[in-house]
């Protein structure tokens, strides 16, 4: 009994030597990082930066025109995927990647989101230079202060308005039939036509060349299914679904006379 006694109080005297007192460093084995006991102070906050955003009344009809300036600037970035998709290639070039996918009776490969990214950098390839015009000549004079939001749109425009009328010039119907809904006059040049009836005309003029182009593709791989569906008649394998057997030799077809790169530069040369 004495025995455990003493042996209790000894343990309790060793763990009073051996806890520390607050602050004092614990000693470490060499070649170790020293620690501490301490609370460590707190961290003063990072360097994040301060935005102050004030409302205020204007002073003067020229802060008013700014700030109606600022609201129409974000409109049009608003409406900027529109724009992307309705005012330049990228509607005839997705469309008619769709329409390829269908032909060759496809319904996971590719998926649509590779199909839209390849029409978006095929949009890109071929707006390029019309891109570089509107940076040149409307994004970076604004940006230096040279030019006024009213002068960077209608540089923004003029190149647009010049690539759609180059599409049209083969199907110029399209124009005079927006004009004549709208009881204009015949017009004679480029000048003559309203931004507001060139864009409608434009996209109608599109949806009419991407469907011709789909047409186009489809002749070919529409006779492959015929000739399949003929020969599993004539074999009695009516339960046999002919797009089943015939989507391997269209796709045999297809990679043979190298679809995709015709497919991409007859696209490309549509627009030139």
């Amino acid at each position: 009994m004495y025995k455990n006694a003493f042996l209790g109080v000894c343990f309790v005297c060793f763990l009073l030597i051996s806890i520390p007192a607050q602050g004092q460093t614990l000693p470490f084995p060499d070649m170790s990082t020293p620690g501490t006991m301490s609370i460590p102070a707190p961290r003063s906050p990072g360097g994040v930066p301060f935005i102050d955003l004030t409302v205020r009344n204007p002073e003067s009809g020229q802060e008013v025109a700014f700030s109606l300036q600022i609201l129409l600037l974000i409109t049009i970035l608003s409406l900027a995927p529109s724009i992307f998709i309705l005012m330049t290639s990228f509607l005839r070039i997705s469309i008619v990647l769709d329409f390829v996918k269908r032909a060759l009776s496809l319904q996971q490969v590719p998926p649509n989101q590779v199909l839209m990214g390849i029409a978006l950098f095929l949009t890109v390839f071929v707006m390029w230079p019309t891109f570089e015009s509107i940076y040149d000549n409307s994004f970076r004079p604004l940006a230096e202060g040279a030019i006024s939001v009213q002068e960077a749109y209608r540089e923004a425009e003029a190149p647009l308005r010049l690539f759609m009328y180059n599409q049209m010039r083969s199907n110029p119907d399209t124009i005079r039939l927006f004009m004549a809904m709208r009881r204009l006059d015949r017009p004679e040049t480029l000048a003559d036509v309203p931004t507001y009836v060139l864009i409608p005309a434009f996209i109608l003029s599109e949806l009419t060349i991407a469907f011709k182009i789909g047409i186009l593709l489809f002749i070919p791989f529409i006779v492959i299914d015929m000739v399949v569906a003929s020969a599993l008649m004539s074999m009695g394998m009516i339960m046999l679904p002919p797009v089943m057997i015939s989507m391997p030799f269209k796709l045999i077809l297809f990679i043979l006379v190298d679809g995709w790169g015709l497919l991409t530069d007859q696209l490309v040369r549509s627009f030139v």
